[in-house]
């Protein structure tokens, strides 16, 4: 199973998903395609989703988003959790697209990043 989450509004994303689904996709896996700002992924469903990534969660954060300045969310003084919470309630600031496969994730931007999961 393939997951992406997906922003539709967003070019990087639907990149992604065409690259996926007309290229990479060659064993045919189902795709799932979750558009996480009408379904927002619960903090718990976040912690997964960045340890898949193997990141810091500050990287899963879109800090060009208007938001991300309003609640001040550059503060280093910030717990995971509060990042979490903030991503909860603000979808928007999740990266985008965000692939997940094989127990692995990545973030497409560039979408091309996504052909990592594939080899």
């Amino acid at each position: 199973m393939i997951t992406i989450y997906h922003n539709p509004r967003c070019s990087k994303s639907r990149a992604a998903v065409d690259l996926i689904t007309n290229s990479l996709n060659v064993a045919s896996e189902p795709v799932e395609i979750v558009e996480y700002l009408k379904h927002p992924l619960s903090s718990a469903q976040l912690k997964t989703l960045n340890a898949m990534l193997g990141c810091p969660v500050r990287e899963m954060l879109r800090n060009t988003e208007s938001v991300y300045e309003e609640l001040d969310l550059d503060r280093t003084d910030l717990s995971d959790d509060q990042l979490y919470e903030a991503i909860e309630k603000h979808p928007i600031l999740m990266q985008r697209p965000v692939v997940v496969r094989n127990g692995r994730a990545i973030i497409g931007r560039p979408p091309e990043n996504v052909e990592s999961l594939f080899v």
